[in-house]
């Protein structure tokens, strides 16, 4: 085969994370080679069901991050998930069994960082990191 035909394409633009080819190695259609950690910065924050009344998308966000404690970012929440963690769950909680007692539940909203608000802190910001998510609600 002829290497000029060859196209290594990425599903998205960003960093490579971790990568599993070396140069020699022979590898299939759609092996793995790379992970990549995308370039947009956002943060999953998990809020209880009881705060979600006044949320919506667009909102600004406050973020700290552990990391950096005397560095407050700032964002938006770009998202609300259509359900909550424990349904996504590999095996959600079965309540049918005549426990009428209500648990809070906790639904997944994104938070997209400014881009100006991490300038400086792009290569210091990983995925994983703890933060604290303050959204001011209207």
């Amino acid at each position: 085969m002829q290497l000029s035909y060859a196209n290594v394409t990425a599903p998205s633009a960003g960093r490579v994370g971790r990568k599993n080819a070396e140069v020699g190695n022979r590898v299939q259609s759609g092996t793995p080679l790379m992970a990549i950690v995308d370039n947009q910065y956002w943060v999953i924050a998990n809020f209880k069901e009881t705060q979600l009344e006044k949320m919506r998308p667009g909102e600004p966000v406050e973020i700290k991050l552990d990391s950096f404690p005397h560095h407050t970012f700032v964002g938006r929440v770009d998202s609300i998930s259509p359900a909550s963690g424990a349904q996504f769950a590999l095996l959600p909680p079965d309540n049918a069994t005549g426990n009428f007692t209500k648990v809070v539940q906790r639904i997944p909203v994104k938070v997209v960082f400014d881009q100006k608000s991490i300038q400086g802190y792009e290569s210091r910001i990983t995925p994983g990191m703890s933060a604290e998510v303050a959204v001011e609600v209207k």
